[in-house]
């Protein structure tokens, strides 16, 4: 059975910033691209980062140099280091082993005030 548990969201500052972290169980973590994404309330759900195997990763424009997804294969675990809080930044993030598995975590709050 696979299980991705995020955690590390929060209420910050703008400007503020959190490190989300997702503990993955149930795959050969080291072998999947893993990926985290967002919903802000009354939007779509958006790819923020992805992380391949190897390392490469891949961001979204709008997060751009602000953050950095990264991957402890030792511990199953993937990271997303968010740096220079917006409110825009507000929403649920959700740690996903893309398709073709489509594996979703629950999801972790993070709301930035302004």
């Amino acid at each position: 059975q696979v299980q991705l548990v995020e955690s590390g969201g929060g209420l910050v500052q703008a400007g503020g910033s959190l490190k989300l972290s997702c503990a993955a169980s149930g795959i050969i973590f080291r072998l999947n691209v893993m990926a985290w994404y967002r919903q802000a309330p009354g939007k779509q759900r958006e790819l923020v980062a992805s992380i391949t195997s190897g390392g490469s990763t891949n961001y979204a424009d709008s997060v751009k140099g602000r953050f950095t997804i990264s991957r402890d294969n030792a511990k199953n675990t993937v990271y997303l280091q968010i740096n220079s809080l917006k409110p825009e930044d507000t929403a649920v993030y959700y740690c996903v082993r893309p398709l073709p598995y489509g594996d979703w975590g629950q999801g972790t709050q993070v709301t930035v005030s302004s």
